[in-house]
């Protein structure tokens, strides 16, 4: 008789406590959701502390295989970490549970700021949010100079990372940025074919096959209908989501990818000013959870309707979506696709790619929108060493940086 969704093969190879309860896994995600700063790699560190070690839901080499399984596919790889999670300890309520409480705290204050954002004039609203838009210009350093080492550490995926940059710019928007990606993929094929031997899995999901492939056809159907249907229909609702499940699924290498996807998706078109934007990004750094709650701002600041709460969470929804659609379509097969050196190597020229395309949204728009004079220059540039070399929490630079920019305006 075949179990449930979500419920392991081996109780003793991922988990070692008995199952639990939706509302056990609320309460937990939401105690991680109010708490974890730092970005995607500091919040599956939370969850390991949470989960692994404390509360022993999934045992450490089954944890280290479901990250890589996240690492490996586009999308919030915490977030996805965090369902699956959810799924595993009380089926597919226990995983919509999950997401729910630990992304609802930053999507909360995420609206709250886009509402009250607009209520900043005079010369000291000026400042606030001209010094959220230098925050996004240190984090954004800080994401390219840590995925720099990690993700680009021979010539070959240098060079990638160089191509994807001039692809980026001379074809500029969405489709610059999926032809550098595709582009990285194949290139990685060729190119990047040495690499460490993937070790033996530890992971077993009872997710019938028939179910992933399932969610696979309506990951693809999203995708390519979605398009379509805005094209066939004038509705701007269906716009915003088809707008932010591309972004959603095209996301490789960390939440701050994100950022250049959905300035081509809300920014090109006019739907978000470059000012609002880049204001949000900063935002959305002083916020526990996932950095993906950023479109639950965009959604509320939007131009055309849907916009407010209704644009929220259309936004919200539907850039998870992707994530969540393929993270259930791979896990029947992920354990055999992984062992695949072509598949190892695509994957090491696409996040090579994803480097370039974050490198070159650090200079547009985020550089040219945000950096107008030296003095702006060396609050950046202080901001990305007390990031990068005194290791301040995020949020304590978003602080230190909207009182510099409010100090600026008084120069």
């Amino acid at each position: 008789m075949p179990q449930p969704i979500g419920s392991p093969a081996s109780e003793s190879a991922t988990s070692t406590t008995a199952r639990g309860t939706p509302a056990e896994v609320f309460l937990v995600f939401l105690k991680l959701g109010l708490t974890s700063f730092g970005g995607p790699i500091a919040h599956l560190g939370y969850f390991r502390e949470e989960l692994v070690v404390r509360r022993k839901w999934i045992d450490e080499a089954g944890y280290a295989d479901l990250v890589a399984l996240c690492q490996f596919l586009p999308g919030p790889a915490s977030s996805q970490v965090g369902f699956a999670l959810g799924l595993l300890r009380a089926g597919p309520l226990g995983a919509l549970t999950a997401w729910t409480a630990f992304t609802l705290p930053s999507a909360l204050l995420l609206l709250a700021f886009a509402f009250a954002a607009t209520s900043f004039d005079g010369a000291t609203g000026e400042g606030l949010l001209h010094g959220l838009k230098l925050v996004a210009v240190a984090v954004v350093a800080q994401a390219v100079w840590g995925m720099t080492k990690s993700l680009t550490p021979d010539r070959p995926r240098a060079g990638i990372a160089l191509a994807a940059v001039v692809i980026v710019v001379a074809a500029a928007g969405s489709l610059g940025q999926i032809a550098a990606i595709a582009t990285g993929a194949l290139a990685g094929l060729m190119l990047c074919r040495n690499g460490a031997a993937v070790e033996a899995t530890h992971l077993s999901f009872r997710v019938p096959r028939r179910f992933g492939i399932a969610c696979l056809l309506v990951f693809v159907a999203l995708l390519l209908g979605l398009p379509l249907l805005t094209n066939a229909v004038d509705a701007q609702g269906l716009s915003l989501a088809d707008a932010f499940y591309r972004a959603g699924a095209l996301v490789f290498g960390g939440g701050h990818v994100v950022l250049p996807l959905l300035q081509a998706e809300v920014v090109a078109p006019g739907w978000v000013s470059e000012d609002a934007f880049l204001a949000g990004y900063g935002a959305a750094q002083a916020v526990p959870g996932p950095l993906f709650t950023f479109a639950a701002y965009l959604g509320a600041v939007m131009g055309p309707a849907p916009n407010g709460v209704a644009g929220a969470i259309i936004a919200l929804i539907a850039i998870f979506l992707s994530g969540f659609l393929l993270l259930l379509g791979v896990l029947p097969f992920w354990d055999r696709f992984r062992r695949l050196p072509r598949a190892q190597a695509a994957m090491r020229g696409a996040n090579a790619a994803v480097v370039g395309i974050l490198g070159a949204a650090l200079y547009s728009p985020v550089w040219t929108s945000a950096i107008l004079s030296p003095y702006d220059f060396a609050l950046a540039l202080a901001a990305f060493m007390l990031l990068v070399v005194w290791k301040v929490p995020p949020w304590m630079v978003v602080v230190f940086c909207a009182l510099g920019g409010i100090g600026l305006t008084f120069l």
